[in-house]
């Protein structure tokens, strides 16, 4: 809750290179993400900038607000897609600390998910051909 009481309004952690998003990491060579201790807010300009070359989507990792409704992943009531990578871990996941995360109390995948999601999110690079039309 904020402190007008409200629900804090949920954050996608895999949302796509917009004006208005937050960037939380940096894809690294072998596809591991290094999650930054804060989220940097993105402007036109960086949206710029990052869309030469490959898809910043490859190189970068970024949330933003939940659109619910308006996204391709929405199920109608939680996120399909943390849901489907989880489904796909062969693996128990290990018992350790969660990964470094500026957006946890918000975090959609977080938020449904639990632990189980945190310790899959610096894997998980955004497809945007799953997220267009």
């Amino acid at each position: 809750m904020n402190q007008s009481g409200q629900p804090k309004q949920a954050i996608c952690p895999s949302s796509k290179c917009q004006e208005g998003a937050l960037l939380l990491g940096i894809v690294k060579e072998d596809g591991h993400i290094d999650m930054l201790h804060r989220p940097i807010a993105i402007d036109k300009d960086f949206v710029g900038v990052a869309s030469q070359g490959r898809l910043p989507e490859m190189r970068f990792r970024f949330a933003n607000k939940c659109i619910k409704n308006g996204c391709k992943q929405w199920t109608g009531t939680r996120c399909g897609i943390i849901d489907k990578i989880l489904d796909h871990v062969e693996q128990e996941i290990p018992e350790d600390d969660l990964p470094p995360c500026s957006i946890r109390p918000e975090c959609r995948w977080f938020n449904q998910n639990g632990a189980d999601a945190c310790k899959v999110c610096p894997f998980v690079i955004t497809d945007v051909t799953e997220m267009e039309g």
